[in-house]
């Protein structure tokens, strides 16, 4: 049995703030990260960077950059922000005189981009020269996990000098997280839950109000607004609409993902408030799909060419049947089902049809907890489902992180073609 003491150092290294697609602001953060140690603005600019992060920074909006997108403008806004002490929320300061100088920048400031032959899925090195002096910052496997810093072409600090700040990767059961959602105490994760609440409910409802990216979440509601089912999807969809179009509030994300800490919750907050439930058992809905949610990832890896939605989605799909009443047994079912029904999906990269992913990911959600409710369960042998549901788990771990190696090489491939 893992202690509850796991599960909460795992979400308070999980559910952090952050403004925009956390890709680009690993980029940024990376960049200010030089930029504090160069003491100025660099005349040029050298990005090492692993496939997996050109796919996801190619097509999304950098926050407070007035609407530009790229590895380049990443680059450029964080060495203007030079805030690294605001980590994911690096770009969040930015005045409207600095979002000017960034625009102006991007045209100006040469930016030699590479792709790294690091084996890291996840790897940035941002470099940036001024007055014969250099600076490079490493990134490696997360978003904030700094490893090396030199100044000069001379190490001046490497990640054995901080403690480790990801949490151990565990062999985690998913039975034991349901009973840890029905009796862990909440006075150390309590905080957690309600700010990934606010947070992304605040930006769904800005997803819903505007024009944001292709309006995924409001043609959704368009069908029936006190739907229930039609809600979630909405609710989630719209807030990853804002969120990769370049809307300045921050998400709370989980698995460095704020697409996937919005799939976690916002259908869970729907159908408590649907169901009207009590603050309690939202929060223990909610602390159960964010635990599936980075447990079906620890197999996974943060960034691959299997969409993230799936995993939170069955998440959410754990909580709503938390919700509504359903057994462990059954509960273990419903993940299992959302597994099988939407494990095909592949991740090509941020960007706005990101949201239509999040919404037929929690459909499959909801589709895995109506087959329960009518005693119907996917089981071993069909497809890649196995006789119990850390089995299947695994499975799609091991066919996400190894088997679609191949795939996620081609898909780059795809959309780095030129006419």
């Amino acid at each position: 049995m893992i202690p509850y003491s796991v599960y909460e150092a795992a979400l308070a290294a999980e559910l952090l703030p952050a403004m925009g697609c956390t890709e680009p602001i690993a980029l940024a953060y990376a960049a200010a990260i030089c930029a504090k140690r160069l003491g100025g603005y660099p005349e040029r600019i050298e990005l090492d960077v692993s496939r997996n992060i050109v796919k996801n920074v190619k097509s999304v909006v950098v926050p407070n950059t007035g609407g530009l997108t790229g590895l380049e403008a990443a680059a450029v806004a964080g060495f203007v922000a030079a805030k690294p002490e605001a980590a994911l929320e690096v770009l969040a300061a930015i005045t409207p005189e600095e979002r000017d100088r960034i625009r102006e920048l991007v045209q100006t400031t040469p930016v030699e981009v590479r792709q790294s032959n690091e084996p890291d899925v996840f790897f940035i090195r941002v470099t940036g020269h001024l007055n014969g002096h250099s600076v490079s910052t490493v990134i490696r496997t997360s978003h904030t996990n700094v490893t090396r810093i030199e100044e000069d072409g001379k190490v001046v600090w490497e990640e054995g000098d901080r403690p480790e700040e990801e949490h151990p990767v565990e062999s985690w059961h998913v039975s034991e997280l349901i009973e840890a959602a029905r009796v862990m105490p909440l006075d150390h994760v309590r905080p957690l839950l309600e700010r990934q609440l606010a947070c992304n409910r605040a930006i769904a409802e800005q997803g819903l109000s505007g024009e944001w990216g292709a309006t995924i979440g409001r043609i959704l509601m368009a069908r029936d607004p006190e739907d229930p089912a039609v809600r979630a999807r909405a609710f989630a969809a719209a807030a990853s609409d804002a969120r990769m179009n370049g809307c300045e509030l921050p998400v709370v994300i989980v698995s460095g993902s704020g697409n996937q800490g919005i799939t976690a919750s916002m259908p869970v907050l729907i159908y408590a408030e649907h169901l009207k439930k009590s603050e309690e058992e939202l929060l223990r809905a909610l602390l159960l799909s964010d635990l599936v949610t980075v447990c079906l990832k620890q197999g996974i890896g943060k960034l691959s060419a299997y969409c993230g939605a799936v995993s939170a989605g069955a998440g959410s799909g754990a909580g709503i049947a938390y919700l509504l009443g359903f057994s462990t047994e059954d509960i273990e079912r419903v993940i299992s089902n959302s597994l099988a029904i939407t494990s095909g999906l592949i991740c090509d990269g941020a960007k706005s049809s990101c949201a239509s992913k999040i919404a037929m990911s929690v459909e499959g959600a909801l589709l895995a907890i109506d087959m329960v409710k009518n005693d119907r369960a996917f089981k071993g042998g069909d497809g890649i489902v196995k006789n119990d549901v850390d089995a299947t788990v695994a499975a799609v771990g091991r066919i996400a992180s190894r088997g679609m190696v191949g795939t996620d090489r081609e898909i780059i491939n795809v959309m780095l073609e030129t006419k």
